[in-house]
């Protein structure tokens, strides 16, 4: 088998590039995501208590 020199370096840049542009997205921490959705778990809950849907 012959080997591909030279690829290393284009997808190395490529994935550069995708990182730098991840600096500019909205950061929302794991921990804010749980909390939500366990708070949003609860009122689901909660309303379909309160609507006689509970089983």
């Amino acid at each position: 088998m012959a080997k591909k020199s030279g690829t290393g370096l284009q997808s190395s840049a490529g994935l550069m590039r995708y990182y730098e542009a991840d600096k500019n997205a909205i950061q929302i921490q794991p921990k804010t995501v749980l909390i939500v959705g366990a708070i949003t778990g609860i009122a689901v809950l909660f309303l379909s208590a309160a609507n006689g849907f509970w089983p």
